[in-house]
Formats: structure tokens, C-alpha cells, sequence
């Protein structure tokens, strides 16, 4: 597996009206809309994304931290064999991205822009 970066940081929160505007109104961070995402989206200066949802918004999503993979497929065999039991892959309007509990018991995601 190859890991370029991390891309994507998110929430899951009772007070998502609150934390959005909190991302919005103190960090500064511009929103966006991406089709296919239940969430309230935000972009930072190096490409990466913020996401802030309600509770099971978009599936388990109590915290989630995003590895930017270019080969999404390949990590998810890798991750199997490994004994991590990665979800199966999904897709919004830019990227393709799995969820998988690691060993420390939290959520991880793993990223892959869609060609």
C-alpha cells in the first residue's frame, strides 16, 4: 500500500449546526458542496477536506481520519490480509474511499481520487 498523504478529517456530532459554523465562522475554512457527501464539507489550503455530520450521517462516522491511497483496491487487499476487515468501496462525486477499523479500535478511511 501506497499512503501519499492524509486528505480528509471528520466528525460526527449532536451539534453540527454548532461545529459548522465554528469551522466556518472561527477557522475560516471556505465550504464546499460535493455531490454525494451527507455532510457539511470544508477545504483547507493543501487540498484536504473537513467534514462535520450528524451521528450515523454517513454510516459509522463518530471520527474518521482520511489516507490519500492511489491505489485504493490494492490497499483494500492489503488491509484484508492483515486481518482489518475493510468495508466495501464507495463514491462520491470526487473521490472513492472504504472505512476500516484498525487495531486501536478507530475508524480510518482510506482515499482515492476518481479518475
Amino acid at each position: 500500500m501506497r499512503v501519499l498523504g492524509l486528505i480528509f478529517a471528520g466528525t460526527s456530532t449532536q451539534q453540527r449546526t454548532a461545529m459548522t459554523s465554528f469551522v466556518s465562522d472561527v477557522l475560516g475554512l471556505p465550504p464546499i458542496a460535493v455531490d454525494g457527501v451527507e455532510a457539511d464539507l470544508f477545504s483547507l489550503p493543501d487540498g484536504a477536506r473537513f467534514a462535520v455530520a450528524g451521528p450515523g450521517g454517513m454510516g459509522d462516522t463518530r471520527r474518521a481520519i482520511g489516507f490519500l491511497v492511489d491505489n485504493l483496491d490494492a490497499a483494500r487487499v492489503e488491509l484484508a490480509a492483515a486481518g482489518a476487515r475493510p468495508d466495501e468501496p464507495q463514491h462520491n462525486a470526487d473521490h472513492r474511499y472504504l472505512h476500516f477499523t484498525a487495531p486501536d479500535g478507530q475508524l480510518y478511511e482510506l482515499v482515492e481520487p476518481r479518475r
